[in-house]
Formats: structure tokens, C-alpha cells, sequence
């Protein structure tokens, strides 16, 4: 071996062995430097603080009371005399309670009539006093033609509630006629169908045998809140045949009305409408015979009116 090469080889071992030796004088700088940084920094010589520095999101001193003391004027402990003023004894017998008899009077239709064979004036009414279960009803309808009262009845009947929709009725009817009178044993049912029919089916008993049923639906077409479209249908059927009174057996006579009304109030509203009469059977051959019609049909206007 050369002394060249055992130079070579020397210079590479000892820079091999000063390496470490270097980072260690490094590491050892910097940790002079972090610990001389440390003893350096004073924080509570500068002024900095826990009292003064702002809060932070995990920083529970900033929540903490200032003041522990409790209050000065504490709620004081519920006593008897607290409750009793908070719930007073209810004298029932001293209340004044609304009265459990209420009143209705309604004119269904008060109207001047013009048809193909006459004009003259029409009227139904209806009313009630009592309660909600147990009622005293009394109605009442006719027609005058000429300045004559053409046909008129009143009816007085006891209502019992049968139903949240319907009520049954037992009473008495008295008809008012020019030339003879006559009174009937009323029993019938009265309410409100499905899809707000309002339907009424009486049964009339009078002397000799004689058996009337009559039945009426009527139904209300809101166009606005106050234009209210209201069609009805009546009809009448008899039991047996009476000449002396213009009645035949079966059915005797149908009415289909068609009313528009304008309700200023629910207490007043004028109409106008169309209605058409025709008789069948007998009872249209005894009117023929006493120079009346079979049909008529004619134009109305009145008003509904409640009391």
C-alpha cells in the first residue's frame, strides 16, 4: 500500500468520526438557545395575565360568578295562604249561566209571484223555542192569488233531537181554507243529509182515512260567501181519492224552485228565482175541472228573513 492511498484513508475515516460530533454541537446550540428563550421570557413581568388576556372557547374562568353572594331579597317559601289566593273556593250558586232556552223565527220565503196564469203573494215560515235536545217548532205556509187566500195552513209540533243531525217531530196541522177548514196528526222527521241536504218527510192523518206525506229537499250553492244558489223540490202524495177537496190518490203535485239570493246579512237577503208547478193524476183533473191548471210556472222576488 502506498503512503497516498493510507493518506486517503485516514481523511475518510476522520470525517466519518466528526459527523456526529457536529450534530451534536448543533443540538446542543439550539438547546442553549430554547433554554436561555425560557429563562428569558418573564410573562408575568410583561403584564400578561388570565385577568386580562380575552377568553376562549375552553377557557371556564370566563364563566365563573364574580360575585358568589346570594341574593339580597330571596323568593320566599310557598305558604297556604299563597295557595288559597291562587285557587279560590268557586261559589257555582253565585255564577251567572246563559239561559238553556234560545227562540228562532225564520221566513224562509216572503214573494211576489208572476205566472202564466196569475200573480199573487207566497209565504213559509218556520220557528222554535227550547233547547238543544227538546224543541217546540211551529210553521206555517200559503198562497194568495187575486187578493184570495188560495190555500194556508199552520202546524204546531213537539221536536225531540234524535240525532246531532235530526230531529223527530209529533204535533198537529190545521189547514185554512176559503171554503172548508181541516186539522191533521202530524208526525214527520226533519235534519240535515249527507252533502248538506237539508230534507224534511212529514206524515199527515186526517178524517175519513185520508193519509198525506209530503217531502221537501233543498240544498244551498255557495257561489260567493254571500251569493248563495239555492234549489228545492217538493212533493206530495195522498192516500185516497176526495173530489170535495182536490185531492187524487197518488202522487198529486210536484214544485221545483230555483232561488238566487244576497245575504247583506244572515238576517236579510233579498232573491230572485224561477218556479214551476205541475199537478198529476186526479188532483190535476179535479183543478181542470174547477177551471184551474195542471202546471204553471212563474218568476219570484221577496226575501229570507231572520228573528
Amino acid at each position: 500500500m502506498s503512503t497516498r492511498t493510507l493518506a486517503c484513508t485516514g481523511l475518510l475515516l476522520g470525517g466519518f468520526t466528526a459527523l456526529p460530533a457536529l450534530a451534536q454541537s448543533h443540538h446542543a446550540h439550539a438547546m442553549d438557545h430554547a433554554g436561555m428563550d425560557h429563562a428569558a421570557m418573564d410573562h408575568a413581568a410583561m403584564g400578561h395575565s388570565t385577568r386580562d388576556r380575552a377568553p376562549t372557547p375552553t377557557d371556564h374562568s370566563a364563566h365563573a360568578p364574580a360575585d358568589p353572594t346570594p341574593p339580597r331579597e330571596p323568593v320566599p317559601a310557598l305558604t297556604d295562604a299563597d295557595r288559597a289566593a291562587a285557587f279560590p273556593v268557586i261559589d257555582h250558586a253565585a255564577m251567572q249561566h246563559a239561559s238553556g232556552v234560545n227562540s228562532l223565527l225564520r221566513v224562509e220565503r216572503l214573494e211576489q209571484f208572476d205566472g202564466r196564469h196569475g200573480r199573487g203573494q207566497a209565504w213559509e215560515a218556520s220557528g222554535w223555542i227550547g233547547g238543544d235536545i227538546h224543541r217546540l217548532w211551529m210553521r206555517s205556509r200559503g198562497e194568495r192569488e187575486a187578493g184570495r187566500t188560495q190555500a194556508s195552513n199552520v202546524e204546531l209540533a213537539y221536536g225531540r233531537a234524535v240525532s246531532p243531525w235530526w230531529d223527530a217531530l209529533i204535533g198537529v196541522r190545521h189547514d185554512v181554507r176559503p171554503a172548508q177548514s181541516r186539522t191533521w196528526a202530524a208526525i214527520g222527521l226533519q235534519g240535515l243529509a249527507p252533502y248538506k241536504f237539508e230534507t224534511s218527510a212529514m206524515l199527515y192523518a186526517g178524517s175519513g182515512g185520508q193519509v198525506l206525506a209530503e217531502a221537501e229537499v233543498e240544498y244551498e250553492v255557495l257561489l260567493t260567501n254571500r251569493l248563495i244558489l239555492q234549489p228545492v223540490i217538493e212533493a206530495t202524495l195522498a192516500a185516497r181519492d176526495e173530489p170535495e177537496h182536490g185531492l187524487g190518490r197518488g202522487l198529486g203535485k210536484v214544485e221545483a224552485g230555483l232561488r238566487l239570493r244576497y245575504e247583506f246579512t244572515r238576517r236579510f237577503a233579498p232573491y230572485i228565482g224561477l218556479s214551476h208547478e205541475r199537478l198529476f193524476g186526479d188532483t190535476a183533473d179535479y183543478h181542470a175541472a174547477a177551471g184551474g191548471s195542471a202546471r204553471d210556472t212563474r218568476w219570484v222576488a221577496g226575501v229570507r228573513l231572520w228573528f
